[in-house]
């Protein structure tokens, strides 16, 4: 057990001054803290406490584990990769991370493949790299941490809006507005776990469109999407509450299905933010699959 004493600081959240002292990330922290590894002056405390001059602070760190899966040689589109990170394109179908027992046919298996033992441990065993996530039928860009100082530094850009992530939309209905933003707290729903929903009480969540293309005939609208933050669910969510659920969605479009295809129309188009360790300006951009192409040809006819 590591202990710290807190000097000529104070008012500092615990999660952010451990996050600072252990160069770890900031959900690391918390996640320390609510198993709590983390004692302050010999009590439990929260992520929001602020600590004070002369706090004694007491550190239990989760042993390390052996990341237990196994890489598989999964075809997988890599737009971009160096020593630092790597940036894939995600097929629609595929799962990013293992969970409740599923440990094949992920992103993180076949990432594994590619990049051998360069991947940042800060997601634990299952999730080793991992950032920020797409839904399981959600295609496009989606960038993996080969190492923890860019596992910490994307984490703080993500938390700061410092990524812009740009999404391409098929929606039913024809959207009015041109350009409108959507400012809905989301939270999970009190009826069924696995969804999620606009609540009071719910996280802030803003979510920016604005009309590519309207195809009258079928009653179907193209967005450009893009999002300051990244709540589950958080573009489908948002579209289906102001009447516009995204085609294919099965879980937020009362079970609509028009076009008979499985998973929604949505894609990770592109990702625009500065290298985490270089500083340099990227840009990485995924074409839309063939599905999709496929749906918009239909649409045109």
């Amino acid at each position: 057990m590591e202990k710290l004493i807190v000097e000529n600081e104070f008012g500092i959240r615990i999660d952010s001054y451990i996050s600072n002292k252990k160069q770890v990330s900031r959900e690391t922290a918390k996640r320390w803290i609510d198993k709590g590894n983390i004692l302050v002056n010999s009590k439990n405390i929260k992520p929001s406490y602020k600590v004070q001059e002369g706090d004694i602070i007491e550190i239990q760190e989760e042993e390390v584990k052996e990341i237990s899966l196994k890489a598989q040689e999964i075809p997988l589109e890599v737009l971009y990769q160096d020593d630092d990170i790597i940036i894939v394109n995600k097929p629609k179908g595929m799962v990013v991370h293992p969970a409740n027992g599923n440990y094949d046919g992920t992103l993180v298996n076949a990432i594994m493949a590619i990049c051998k033992d360069s991947l940042s441990g800060i997601g634990g065993e299952i999730r080793p790299g991992i950032v920020h996530r797409l839904d399981k039928d959600t295609s496009g860009c989606i960038i993996i941490a080969k190492n923890d100082k860019s596992h910490i530094e994307l984490s703080n850009m993500l938390k700061n809006h410092e990524i812009e992530k740009t999404y391409i939309a098929l929606v039913r209905g024809i959207v009015k507005e041109n350009e409108a933003t959507i400012n809905m707290p989301i939270a999970r729903s009190n009826t069924d776990r696995k969804k999620m929903s606009v609540k009071r009480e719910g996280k802030e969540a803003l979510t920016h469109f604005k009309v590519l293309e309207r195809y009258i005939n079928h009653n179907v609208t193209l967005l450009e999407v893009k999002i300051e933050t990244g709540r589950t669910h958080q573009i489908r969510v948002h579209l289906a509450q102001i009447g516009y659920p995204v085609v294919g969605d099965e879980v937020y479009s009362n079970g609509k299905n028009e076009w008979g295809i499985h998973g929604q129309c949505l894609h990770a188009k592109s990702l625009k933010f500065k290298h985490p360790i270089t500083g340099k300006d990227m840009y990485v951009e995924a074409k839309l699959p063939k599905y999709f192409e496929d749906i918009l040809q239909k649409a045109k006819e």
